[in-house]
């Protein structure tokens, strides 16, 4: 593909960002990602996906942030559907989980876990095309 090496090395930067964030960021957090970071961070993989016509393994690699969402979708529909009853006990996902007395760094080592897997699932089905 043309231009590969190029994103290529652009992720390969922009790892080496996360990871430095990441470090500092370990339980506890000493230093946070605000919304503008994230939104760059979502943008890039959606701009990298779509350079490499692999837009439609999004909802995979993005299993954890796409639950997190449609715990919030389905709770506000919920709440405002069913006259103030909720599905959770609090949205996005995570704090419902918080809130269920799970500890916060178990919660958030769990979610990698899970993105680590969803992650491996969309390469494979690379090989498997």
């Amino acid at each position: 593909m043309a231009g590969a090496g190029e994103i290529a090395i652009f992720l390969a930067g922009l790892i080496g960002a996360c990871l430095g964030f990441l470090w500092y960021n370990s339980y506890p957090a000493q230093v946070f990602m605000g919304d503008t970071s994230s939104l760059f961070l979502g943008g890039v993989i959606g701009t990298v996906a779509l350079c490499v016509k692999q837009e439609l393994l999004l909802p995979i690699v993005g299993g954890v942030f796409v639950a997190e969402t449609l715990s919030v979708i389905l709770q506000m529909g919920s709440y405002k559907l069913r006259k103030g009853k909720r599905i959770f006990r609090m949205a996005p996902l995570h704090h419902h989980f918080e809130l269920g007395g799970v500890a916060e760094p178990k919660v958030t080592v769990r979610f990698w876990i899970v993105s680590i897997v969803l992650m491996l699932a969309a390469l494979a089905s690379l090989k498997i095309r």
